[in-house]
């Protein structure tokens, strides 16, 4: 989910060791540039008229274009019943059991994916209806014919990504936040928009306490370490992971970030960058569902996905805090300052206006089809 680029702001030597490698970058052909692949990747596809398995394959591709912790991209997709449904299955192989030991930002990656297949699927004149199969752990998309409606949230599906930046501190309105609000809520998941400067501080302090607890987590950062994408050429070799230039860090040898985030990658500068980032944030949205189970993190996830997809309409950026959530020791005393009960905090994100940052890429329909 979703989670967070972590290799942070390096120094002038590392840009210059760089260098060398950073110029025999211009020798990739033109097709096999990472800008060019990201742009033939989010490139938005106007509804046509496709249909049978073509279609099919349209819409999961849309699907793909949902966020997931690390950029896992821990799902695979079936097309089932003579083209009547697709099925989004858990990818076990890509699970992130130090980040994620219960399996609850996969889920909600799921979750994610689904909904874009729905905006996806409705404006290609199909209506979706989800299903959660508890014993699989898949989800179940059936499709009728309706009738095509493009609505502001499927167009926004090629531009919405996790924005990790400063955003401008400008505030967002009433009318959008009633908005978000709606976007984001549903019958089994509430959401809790901090827009008071007071509360944002509450809930950063709990974030600092969990990023450095994590950072201090050897298993936690050799998790992290094998996600991160430190150039180009390894982010489209494999088409996920934390390409380190989404989040405004230099491209550089894996070998020079390998080194270099044993030094640079300190609580100190991790916890203020994301002061820094908070601060310069509208608000911070926090998902709550009202259980702790697969089917109830898929419900987030899909909550979550029309938050963004809805905040991306709107020109408003987010990225997201989950570090309070992801560590134990810190998600119940996080629960209790909000007011929560036993109820399990599932995502905080905070959200702004800011730039547009390089994209993330993904895996081809054919990698991610059974």
């Amino acid at each position: 989910m979703i989670t967070r680029r972590r290799f942070s702001a390096t120094v002038p030597w590392l840009i210059a060791a760089a260098t060398p490698t950073l110029a025999s970058c211009s020798m990739e052909s033109e097709d096999q540039r990472y800008d060019t692949v990201a742009e033939r990747i989010w490139h938005p596809g106007a509804p046509t008229a496709r249909d049978g398995v073509a279609l099919r394959r349209e819409l999961v591709r849309y699907a793909t274009l949902a966020p997931s912790s690390h950029n896992t991209q821990c799902w695979k997709f079936a097309l089932e019943g003579n083209g009547r449904s697709i099925a989004i299955l858990p990818d076990l192989a890509r699970r992130c059991p130090a980040v994620d030991p219960d399996d609850h930002h996969l889920f909600v990656s799921l979750g994610c994916a689904t909904e874009n297949l729905v905006q996806a699927a409705l404006a290609h004149g199909l209506r979706g209806d989800a299903q959660f199969d508890a014993a699989t752990g898949a989800v179940r998309v059936m499709l009728e014919p309706v009738r095509a409606q493009a609505t502001p949230m499927f167009s926004a599906i090629s531009i919405r990504q996790s924005t990790r930046a400063d955003y401008d501190s400008t505030p967002v309105s009433a009318e959008e936040q009633a908005l978000l609000q709606s976007a984001g809520s549903s019958d089994s998941v509430r959401l809790l928009l901090q827009t008071d400067r007071a509360a944002m501080e509450q809930t950063l302090e709990y974030v600092m306490e969990a990023n450095t607890a994590q950072l201090a987590d050897p298993a936690f950062m050799k998790e992290l370490k094998a996600w991160i994408r430190f150039n180009g050429a390894d982010a489209v070799r494999t088409r996920d992971g934390l390409y380190s230039l989404c989040s405004g860090n230099p491209n550089i040898p894996t070998w020079i970030g390998d080194l270099a985030l044993r030094w640079i990658l300190t609580p100190k500068s991790d916890n203020d960058k994301y002061s820094r980032q908070v601060r310069s944030s509208a608000g911070i949205a926090l998902f709550v569902g009202e259980r702790a189970d697969k089917a109830n993190w898929v419900e987030v996830g899909r909550c979550y996905e029309r938050f963004a997809l809805q905040a991306t309409a709107l020109g408003i950026r987010n990225a997201f805090l989950n570090q309070p959530v992801e560590v134990a020791a810190v998600r119940l005393p996080f629960a209790s300052a909000l007011g929560l009960g036993d109820q399990r905090p599932d995502l905080v994100v905070r959200f702004g206006r800011g730039p547009l940052m390089p994209r993330s890429l993904r895996r081809p329909v054919d990698a991610v089809l059974v």
